[in-house]
């Protein structure tokens, strides 16, 4: 079975290859049995409907589809974000999506520190966004998640990207870091976008499998990050886990066995 992290849905009229129905097609044709599907971020939803919450909608969307899971995400000028996280876990997500430089917030910042406490007492997993995405590099910098895993020590989340090809060591090291301490296993390699093509978010076979070695084989999850990347780059990422050096153990556990223990 393979259990994907890391979709993002939108309403067909925004991105006709990014809707429920475009997401179902390439887990067939990749041979992915399940998914997480995430809720559009505020701002791009409200050119769609700024009457209806991009939550709620989601909810509505894979309300009968029982192969995806969906997690949310906060409106950082909405309103209280510790009521969102609430209206989240009332919708029966398992999770939140969060990226601080599309959503331009800070790591460390208060309103973030809100939903990570409510996020922890709800028990409710946040995969974040790690890695350069052409914004203020002080406010996204993969080391403060370090602090978000002190001072949150119940939470669990996922540095999706590795922290990409500029911020791998700083994200590893976040991981490795915390796997002692608070609840086990809490913080997670997501592996998203990872193609070795030089690009933003390439990781070499060496450095994912030092993250199997540094951080054991229960701390590392598979993205899809559906629709930016399409079937031919999400098959060749597969077949990339499955011929690492790592264990079959391990190479199960990213592809839907971690995930299944945490969101499923």
């Amino acid at each position: 079975m393979i259990f994907a992290n890391h979709a993002h849905i939108y309403p067909s009229s925004l991105r006709e290859n990014g809707d429920v129905r475009a997401l179902k097609r390439l887990m067939d044709t990749c041979g992915i049995d399940r998914c997480v599907a995430f809720a559009p971020f505020p701002d791009k939803f409200r050119e769609f409907d700024t009457n209806v919450n991009h939550n709620i909608w989601l909810s509505k969307e894979i309300k009968h589809e029982p192969a995806l899971t969906g997690f949310g995400t906060i409106d950082f000028e909405g309103g209280d974000p510790a009521y969102q996280v609430e209206l989240i876990a009332s919708l029966g997500f398992k999770g939140l999506k969060l990226h601080p430089p599309a959503q331009n917030f800070a790591i460390n910042e208060d309103r973030a520190n809100k939903v990570y406490e409510r996020a922890e007492r709800l028990n409710l997993f946040i995969s974040f966004h790690t890695g350069l995405h052409w914004s203020r590099l002080k406010d996204n910098q993969p080391i403060l998640y370090d602090e978000v895993a002190y001072n949150f020590p119940e939470l669990r989340f996922s540095m999706e990207h590795i922290g990409g090809y500029s911020f791998f060591n700083e994200a590893l090291a976040v991981i490795a870091n915390n796997k002692r301490g608070g609840r086990q296993p809490r913080v997670f390699a997501g592996w998203t976008s990872i193609e070795a093509d030089g690009g933003a978010w390439s990781l070499t076979d060496e450095q994912l499998t030092a993250v199997i070695l540094q951080t054991g084989e229960d701390k590392s999850i598979f993205g899809l990050d559906f629709p930016f990347k399409n079937a031919e780059i999400i098959n060749s990422a597969i077949n990339r886990i499955k011929s690492l050096p790592i264990t079959d153990t391990a190479k199960a556990n990213i592809l839907g066995g971690n995930l299944e223990r945490e969101a499923g």
